[in-house]
């Protein structure tokens, strides 16, 4: 075991009976799916960029197989839920990253039910980013073994206190450990566990950083030799943050060849959503280097390519899928399942409907792409989507953006010139095919994933970034804790049994046992309202009120001296026998 590691032995999540593994052969291959986030295209020095410093990553695209024009949402959670089930974000209850839109349904079935179902043993390491409570969480979805923090991000609201990327606190197996080192080596140091204990079952490994995504810190030793080099000192920490990266994935390679099972891995590399720092320097900070998007316009947010087109590398000797090959049809985030499932050969489970394809064939180099598609991409982070909202409708040829500007990715993959008034019938046939779309996915968008009260959890900590707001704003970081921020919103949730709850409101995390300088505290939950008078010096509000078994919105108010209102950040709820 790493001695790096302050309180917490990834074996206390697993059978006491694991060793290292043999080299022993396996019916199926394992599966290690790497996602970064906020790491773009052109973020790599294999797609051209010529700063920033990543051989592990060229490598690794040099011994696999590219596909050269694949797509994602161009934000995290939705990219994650597509990518989790072979089904379009929306349809899975996902369309923004905070206000409640970021929690998956649980009726989806996921990528890790799937490898589950089939013998995996199954682990989830990093960043979620679908709901930090039952029923939405990593183990409610298929995972066995998780290590992961909370929110969007670490230092995010839900995510442990005073997190800052350095000798943090992560959720092991359900319980708030301390862990030494910097996030992305410890999240590889605990992949490095998880794939060398022995176990008669394949693996199936989602191993998920935070990384490069901001706040970008990251040691010196990285960040100092891009600004050395001419580039802005965010751009530099960025970069930095990806040769970290770059650096564990080359010992996580070499791991895999010690105990011998590289060849008997399926190794896939892909990123969450276009770049975050890496295509513009920050003018105030200096620096000489403009950035780099691989000729796409757009970043991280944008219904442009360099909002979405990312890197996907897979690599698998024992099952062909090796050599340097390309592929350049056009494919996307929901057909990572459908793929990886033929391509192990797995049994599917659910008859949900799919909206991806299979690649396997093309991966293998038996079979032709799958062709002439279109596929969809949008950022809707509201409370309703609507329609046309930053989106794309995407062809191998063609992109509509938000239904009203095209281009000709074989003329002009820069998207530089709007060719909308030359091909009126392309934008009709288009806008008609979104349209259809568009239709398919309506019957979600009035409903909600709801946080479920009083079944696998108890208590339930629910934290402000989970409200849903109709678009006023929502305090989903630490910064904004500490801020004050004045909003409020209410919690979707089902009471999964009825009875007697006692819901206890804070505004800091229970931990700091912080005066909340509040004077008056009240909640609404269905027909239940209740209020108290509070003294400023009060850590904490505590209603005991009967529920029904249910879905039902919990709305809480904390007052201060000034008669500024707020909702409560922070609230347990818990039953009472």
């Amino acid at each position: 075991m790493n001695t790096r590691f302050a309180t917490f032995a990834l074996a206390s999540l697993m059978p006491s009976c694991f060793a290292m593994a043999q080299a022993t052969p396996q019916r199926l291959p394992n599966v290690v799916l790497i996602i970064t986030d906020d790491q773009g295209y052109g973020d790599l020095g294999v797609h051209g960029n010529t700063k920033i410093k990543t051989p592990n990553l060229d490598k690794l695209a040099s011994e696999s197989v590219c596909l050269t024009d694949y797509h994602v949402d161009p934000t995290c959670s939705p990219t994650r839920s597509a990518l989790m089930t072979g089904r379009y974000s929306t349809r899975t209850g996902v369309w923004h990253t905070i206000m409640g839109r970021s929690l998956m349904a649980s009726s989806e079935q996921t990528m890790a039910e799937v490898f589950a179902a089939n013998g995996y043993r199954t682990g989830m390491i990093g960043k979620w980013h679908l709901g930090d409570n039952a029923p939405c969480r990593p183990q409610d979805q298929g995972f066995e073994h998780f290590v992961w923090h909370h929110g969007g991000g670490v230092g995010q609201g839900p995510d442990y206190w005073g997190n800052d990327y350095f000798d943090d606190t992560y959720d092991a197996g359900g319980e708030w450990r301390e862990f030494s080192g910097y996030c992305t080596d410890v999240w590889f140091e605990l992949a490095s566990e998880f794939v060398t204990r022995e176990d008669a079952r394949p693996f199936f490994l989602y191993l998920s950083t935070n990384a490069p995504h901001g706040p970008f810190r990251v040691d010196k030793k990285y960040s100092q030799p891009y600004e050395q080099a001419g580039v802005a000192r965010t751009m530099a920490n960025f970069y930095g943050m990806i040769t970290n990266i770059d650096e564990n994935v080359g010992r996580l390679r070499s791991l895999l060849k010690q105990i011998a099972q590289a060849n008997n891995t399926v190794f896939v590399f892909t990123t969450d959503n276009g770049t975050a720092a890496g295509n513009a320097k920050n003018r105030k900070e200096g620096g000489t280097w403009p950035g780099f998007n691989a000729g796409m316009r757009g970043k991280k947010g944008s219904a442009f390519d360099g909002g979405h087109r990312v890197p996907f590398f897979v690599h698998w000797p024992d099952g062909g899928v090796v050599g340097g090959r390309k592929i350049s049809e056009l494919a996307a985030h929901v057909d990572v399942l459908p793929t990886l499932t033929e391509l192990c050969g797995l049994s599917k489970g659910s008859s949900a409907q799919l909206d991806g394809a299979s690649f396997a064939s093309a991966l293998r180099g038996t079979g032709p792409a799958p062709k002439d598609r279109t596929l969809f991409v949008h950022s809707q982070r509201i409370e309703h989507p609507r329609m046309w909202r930053a989106c794309s409708v995407m062809t191998e040829r063609w992109r509509l953006i938000d239904g009203a500007q095209l281009f000709d990715m074989h003329l002009d993959p820069g998207q530089k010139t709007n060719v909308a008034s030359d091909h009126a019938a392309v934008i009709t046939d288009l806008r008609s095919r979104y349209e259809l779309w568009w239709q398919t996915l309506k019957p979600v968008f009035s409903e909600y994933v709801r946080i479920a009260i009083g079944g696998a959890e108890n208590p339930t900590e629910l934290m402000s970034h989970d409200w849903h707001t109709n678009n006023r704003g929502t305090p989903w970081n630490q910064s904004h804790v500490r801020s004050g921020y004045i909003g409020n919103g209410p919690w979707a949730i089902d009471v999964i049994r009825p009875g007697r709850y006692e819901i206890t409101l804070r505004r800091w995390p229970s931990q700091l046992h912080r005066a909340m300088n509040c004077v008056r505290a009240s909640i609404k939950i269905g027909d239940v309202e209740r209020a108290l008078d509070l003294l400023p010096s009060a850590t904490d509000a505590t209603f005991v009120v009967s529920l029904p078994k249910g879905p039902a919105m919990l709305l809480t108010t904390l007052r201060r001296p000034d008669g500024k209102e707020h909702g409560a950040y922070f609230a347990s709820i818990r039953t009472v026998e």
